[in-house]
């Protein structure tokens, strides 16, 4: 069993997060109290734990209390994500086991992000390759991502499944090779591998391509590159990818897709004016 890094400083965390919670709201009563937050006992029997072992362990001399207890602990104390990852730190040196937690959409902040990258598509996406946000630029070069449900806004199942998103790489084949073992490692990260296994599922019904890589169990790395798309209408676009972690949302990652040259530029610039000119006449008719 590992042994604290510092079991003085985990009893004075546990206390400082007890003597905050509310007694009254969580139906203790409203009795006289010495001290703020619940009592000692209350705690451990939240916890499921013994109040003499409880008392030690604010003490500093509780000794390593296992996982288990530690995450009953943090359900006791009503602790956020991260003052639950701090609490493991301080028990074991390292952060807990990841526990995805899928969660829809994005601050209004975060799209500013997104629609301030005007002629760089962008897009949000989650642990399991969900795209959950994105710019009109993204829309303008990749898919209309409004115009899909939900489900089908998945990046996986968009690479091997809707046709025109697989002719638009000039290389398919090696994208696909790249892509499953990157999207095997995003996953296994997140926590996230039984949350996703009903749509590895359906892709191994659905494309015995993809059935074949999954296979091969390899994982690999997504960080920064270069890409080429063959687009139906702006013909070759040169692009930059970089991926950027979302503070305080590890479950998502920003992708920006830049114009590699100015010719890939002003092509993407384009189809952007075309897609303007083709929402105006509706927003026109939706005015009168």
């Amino acid at each position: 069993m590992a042994m604290p890094t510092d079991q003085l400083t985990l009893g004075t965390y546990l206390k400082d997060r007890r003597q905050r919670l509310d007694a009254v709201a969580l139906g203790y009563g409203c009795s006289r109290r010495r001290t703020a937050g619940l009592r000692r006992e209350e705690v451990a029997q939240r916890a499921h734990i013994s109040a003499t072992w409880y008392t030690w362990l604010e003490q500093g001399r509780g000794g390593a209390p296992s996982r288990a207890v530690l995450e009953r602990l943090a359900a006791a104390l009503l602790l956020t994500e991260v003052e639950r990852e701090h609490l493991f730190l301080l028990a074991f040196g390292h952060a807990p086991e990841i526990r995805y937690q899928p969660q829809d959409g994005i601050t209004p902040r975060l799209q500013k992000v997104l629609d301030a990258l005007a002629s760089s598509p962008a897009l949000i996406r989650s642990a399991t390759w969900d795209v959950l946000a994105w710019n009109r630029a993204a829309c303008a070069v990749f898919v209309d991502y409004a115009a899909l449900a939900p489900a089908q806004r998945n990046m996986l199942r968009l690479f091997f499944l809707n046709p025109a998103v697989r002719a638009a790489q000039p290389d398919w084949h090696a994208v696909a090779r790249y892509v499953v073992p990157v999207f095997r490692a995003d996953i296994a990260r997140a926590g996230a591998t039984e949350t996703t296994r009903a749509l590895v599922d359906e892709l191994c019904r659905e494309s015995s391509e993809f059935a074949t890589l999954w296979r091969s169990n390899e994982v690999l790395e997504f960080g920064e590159g270069q890409k080429q798309l063959n687009h139906a209408l702006a013909g070759t676009l040169a692009l930059e990818y970089s991926t950027f972690a979302v503070d305080g949302r590890p479950d998502l990652s920003l992708l920006v897709y830049t114009p590699a040259d100015p010719r890939s530029l002003s092509r993407i610039q384009a189809l952007m004016d075309r897609s303007e000119q083709r929402l105006t006449p509706a927003l026109h008719e939706e005015s009168r």
